[in-house]
């Protein structure tokens, strides 16, 4: 079991987001407020704390929602599930859909740092069912539903 620690959106894409106490999550649609949020495939982005930590531990100066992630949670080593893994969290289900991503066009971290960690560690979800998420909820990995 894992534990949300930041929740973030932004209302342009290519933009570090913000982070929010609760969000809205939108059954087949993401993140309430959150330009990534439609009907495909990408509608919740996570991230491990731990890799965030391990990242700033080699000298990164970076912030929650700075790699483009809209759920940081404790615990969790989002990228070693396989896809099809879903996520609850209070009346919220995800579904994994993505593991990591292309980085076509190298971003600021990248630049300054020589590498990003969301192409390796980032994990992609679809939200299956809605509800409301909040900063320090228990976020839990299940099989089947």
């Amino acid at each position: 079991m894992g534990k949300i620690i930041a929740l973030c959106i932004s209302k342009k894409k290519g933009t570090a987001k913000k982070t929010v106490p609760s969000i809205k999550a939108i059954a087949e649609h993401g993140l309430e407020d959150d330009a990534h949020a439609g009907p495909w495939h990408r509608q919740v982005s996570l991230l491990a704390h731990e890799k965030i930590e391990d990242f700033r531990n080699r000298g990164a100066i970076v912030s929650y929602g700075c790699f483009g992630e809209n759920i940081v949670a404790d615990g969790i080593d989002f990228a070693a599930l396989p896809v099809g893994t879903r996520l609850a969290c209070s009346d919220v289900l995800l579904e994994i859909t993505q593991i990591g991503k292309e980085c076509h066009d190298r971003c600021q971290i990248y630049h300054s740092m020589g590498e990003c960690i969301m192409p390796t560690q980032g994990v992609f979800a679809r939200v299956l069912r809605g509800g409301v998420l909040n900063t320090n909820d228990d976020l839990r990995v299940i099989t089947g539903e």
